[in-house]
């Protein structure tokens, strides 16, 4: 029997975006040892030795390129790989791309792993978590997706900007689907402790009339990264590196992750979509129910089952 090491982490993927991982969970001290599996052996060398050159005056650690043998004694295995979206390349057609590089990754792993944490960050992450999930036959808590933690990050980062205030200070979701389906979850949104709606009628801030305005802002946020350096992954690896570290400590954080919902959840059963988690050691340990608008439930339904409908697409069609 093999003994996990719950500090190793494993990044498959060692391009930019899971070289970008790497490299925050060196600055987050969490993980004593990752290792990088790439198709591309001497990109992952290179990543590998290149972040190795910066830890003399910081903390020791292990960085190295490795293989799927590697997880089997890794606590937390991340999926970085995947193909991006070509010019003329419909989301369907990447979907399909990325889910046959998914399964293919997840047979590698589960051919070693015995009971991992995967997280998921490929795109499209709320498909290919359903599939990895299915795919690796792990229980549902212990397939975590990035899902909509990045478009929070996004929506706090935008209201802290708008109301004046440090981000840490903002507490709001963004809850179903990574793309255009997201819900923005306005009737929850608290600053200090205080709802959004009183805080701005306090301070004078005319902020109400602009939600649709930072919705769209948060839903396009990544395009408009793209459009100006030509990828995203660093907003992603802080993410990531984030709820690695929730997991290796054993915080007990609750954060809106994507997972597989079997039990009916707004009406819909047996998809991947982002609701808020409490996530320790063991994954995902449970989920919360907001108390949220009659119109959001209704967003968050419509947001669900696009999904679902996305994934028979993918897988059945």
């Amino acid at each position: 029997m093999t003994y996990q090491k719950k500090n190793k982490v494993v990044i498959v993927g060692a391009g930019k975006v899971g070289e970008a991982v790497a490299y925050t969970l060196i600055l987050s001290r969490s993980a004593s040892e990752v290792v990088l599996i790439d198709v591309n052996r001497e990109r992952a060398e290179g990543s590998a030795l290149d972040i190795n050159h910066g830890i003399a005056f910081y903390k020791q650690i292990t960085i190295r390129m490795g293989e799927y043998s590697d997880c089997a004694d890794a606590g937390i295995i991340i999926i970085a790989a995947g193909m991006p979206r070509k010019p003329g390349q419909t989301r369907l057609e990447l979907a399909k791309t990325n889910v046959s590089i998914a399964r293919q990754i997840t047979k590698s792993i589960m051919r070693y792993a015995e009971n991992p944490i995967i997280i998921v960050i490929s795109n499209p992450v709320d498909i290919l978590t359903y599939v990895v999930q299915k795919e690796s036959g792990l229980p549902r808590n212990r397939v975590i997706g990035t899902g909509t933690l990045l478009d929070t990050a996004r929506f706090r980062y935008l209201i802290s900007e708008k109301c004046g205030v440090d981000v840490r200070d903002v507490n709001a979701y963004i809850l179903g689907e990574h793309g255009d389906s997201q819900v923005p979850i306005w009737s929850m949104v608290m600053i200090a402790g205080i709802p959004l709606q009183d805080f701005c009628k306090t301070n004078k801030l005319d902020l109400m009339s602009s939600l649709k305005e930072i919705g769209e802002s948060v839903k396009h946020a990544g395009a408009t990264v793209i459009s100006l350096k030509g990828a995203t992954y660093y907003g992603i690896a802080l993410n990531t590196s984030r709820v690695v570290d929730i997991i290796l400590e054993n915080d007990n954080t609750v954060l809106p992750v994507c997972h597989v919902v079997e039990e009916e959840v707004y009406g819909v059963s047996d998809v991947a979509f982002s609701l808020p988690c409490v996530i320790n050691t063991h994954g995902i340990v449970r989920m919360l129910e907001l108390s949220i608008s009659e119109e959001e439930t209704q967003a968050l339904r419509r947001s669900a089952q696009i999904l679902k409908d996305f994934i028979d697409n993918v897988l059945y069609a």
